[in-house]
């Protein structure tokens, strides 16, 4: 069975979809996919959106991937927004002990206009 990610987020009636091609990133691979927004309006409710990929332990947290994303310039069919992204893996990305296989985190925030920020996250498989 193919594991999928999916991260939902929803406020009102909009939803935000961040959809992963592939939750299992190999060394070399790109980690791409598509942020889906859905509602009438939803171009008035958001400022934008952050997409980030974290390394997290027991104790500590460290952003080694970023990308903040605004709607207005993305293709938009019907009531939905769909905004592609794309992160390059680099030496961050890899495990510091000796486990072969890092587990990622990432976190899907949306920044709305009246200031009220909502977020969702997932795990993604790198190796």
């Amino acid at each position: 069975m193919v594991r999928q990610f999916l991260s939902t987020i929803e406020y009102g009636e909009m939803t935000v979809n961040t959809n992963v091609d592939g939750p299992n990133v190999a060394f070399g691979e790109t980690l791409s996919g598509t942020v889906y927004i859905e509602g009438e309006d939803s171009d008035e409710l958001v400022d934008y959106i952050v997409i980030e990929l974290l390394k997290r332990s027991e104790t500590d947290e460290m952003i080694i991937a970023k990308q903040s994303i605004e709607i207005m310039s993305d293709i938009k069919s019907k009531e939905t927004w769909m905004i592609s992204f794309e992160m390059v893996p680099d030496e961050r990305w890899e495990s510091e002990s000796e486990v072969q296989t890092q587990i990622l985190i990432l976190k899907t925030t949306v920044h709305l206009k009246n200031g009220i920020n909502i977020q969702d996250e997932g795990e993604i498989t790198y190796a």
